[in-house]
């Protein structure tokens, strides 16, 4: 992980004991739109997927670097709208009638899921351009989930399509296909061929169909590494050849977030037990649950905290393994096991990087209800 940034450091020095905090730098979020930006063929439209950080100052920042958001709930939609954004893509497999009248009112476009979802759309008095979302039969590249090219809720079985656009209400038009196959992909190299294919499946497909296709939506799975400083390399993205008359959209999210986030808390405690080394902290995974979900353990970095003006002693340990754990009442409160530390004590504070991105979002706040941390926006 990169060494921990000196404006970063001084926002969590002034935090007050006990210390639990997201940093959030809204200049890190741009350096990350201006760097894909950069590797991506010409006029490729760049829209932020929400679900990966929607707290409001990221999305209005996003929105604004960007060139629109990507949204999945009606909630998404109100933050997205609120933040300004020029451009609005709404997908999801479980969308409420509710939900897609106002993605409708916002000027949306609809990724639809299922011919069902197409004749609701109808029967709520709706119409216009959609693309539809297919779950393809193969799909060449690999990540942390497969979205398509196996049994999921997501999108229209291939093989079904046919019978799909035959049913399609006549109020909706099919301008292009949503093809997200896969998430936090690490492979650029892998990540241009399925761009090329998607961009090769979806023009063959259309002219079999008779559609007019203007959109190849391949959605996000640009990858970091949440154990290391590894990122998925843009380069070979460059040499994609996007056809006149055909809009390529990527819709990223952890790649542009996770690095412009720190979750930083309090160590409460130290302790061995059964020959292990904890330290218990003011946070956890109710706080940053995708150690735990992933089953990985997150390296941190140690912010010494010098001041002790508390009236009982400080424990420390020195040159041991330590286990990072949470404030919880489950032993799977665990953010990191057998980090070494040359020196902790009661009070330092460990930060955890590349945390921007499916970490507070993601977690169960609510869980023993214990006090949200800190938002700290730089």
């Amino acid at each position: 992980m990169a060494e921990l940034p000196s404006h970063v450091a001084a926002a969590l020095r002034r935090l007050p004991a006990p210390a639990c905090a997201y940093v959030y730098d809204t200049g890190a979020l741009r350096t990350a739109v201006a760097r894909l930006r950069a590797a991506l063929p010409p006029a490729t439209t760049v829209l932020y997927a929400v679900k990966a950080n929607g707290h409001p100052d990221v999305v209005r920042t996003l929105a604004s670097a960007c060139d629109g958001l990507e949204v999945a709930s009606g909630g998404e939609l109100d933050l997205a709208v609120r933040a300004g954004a020029r451009r609005i893509v709404f997908g999801g497999p479980g969308k409420t009638d509710a939900e897609l009248a106002a993605a409708v009112r916002a000027g949306a476009l609809l990724n639809v899921e299922s011919r069902f979802e197409a004749e609701r759309i109808a029967a709520l008095g709706l119409s216009g351009d959609i693309c539809l979302r297919i779950n393809r039969n193969d799909v060449a590249v690999t990540g942390s989930h497969a979205m398509t090219g196996t049994p999921t809720p997501f999108g229209i079985d291939e093989n079904q399509l046919a019978t799909v656009l035959d049913t399609l209400p006549s109020s909706l038009n099919v301008i292009g296909f949503h093809l997200h196959a896969v998430s936090n992909n690490l492979d650029g190299t892998a990540h241009a061929a399925f761009l090329r294919d998607a961009i090769t499946w979806s023009i063959t497909t259309a002219s079999a169909y008779g559609i007019s296709l203007k959109v190849v939506n391949a959605g996000g799975g640009l990858g970091v590494d949440h154990t290391s400083a590894a990122t998925i390399d843009l380069a070979p993205l460059s040499q994609v050849d996007v056809p006149h008359g055909v809009e390529l959209i990527l819709e990223p999210g952890r790649f542009l977030a996770a690095d412009a986030g720190w979750y930083a808390a309090e160590v409460l405690d130290l302790k061995t037990t059964h020959g292990r080394t904890f330290a218990v902290l003011r946070g956890g995974t109710h706080h940053f649950r995708l150690p735990a979900a992933w089953g990985y353990s997150h390296p941190f970095t140690i912010l010494p905290v010098d001041t002790w003006d508390r009236p009982y002693s400080r424990p420390s340990v020195t040159h041991v393994p330590v286990d990072a754990v949470g404030e919880l009442c489950t032993p799977r409160d665990v953010l990191t096991r057998g980090q070494h530390v040359d020196r902790l004590r009661v009070g330092d504070l460990l930060v955890f990087a590349r945390t921007g991105a499916y970490a507070w979002d993601i977690s169960h706040h609510d869980f023993l209800r214990h006090p949200a941390p800190e938002f700290i926006v730089l």
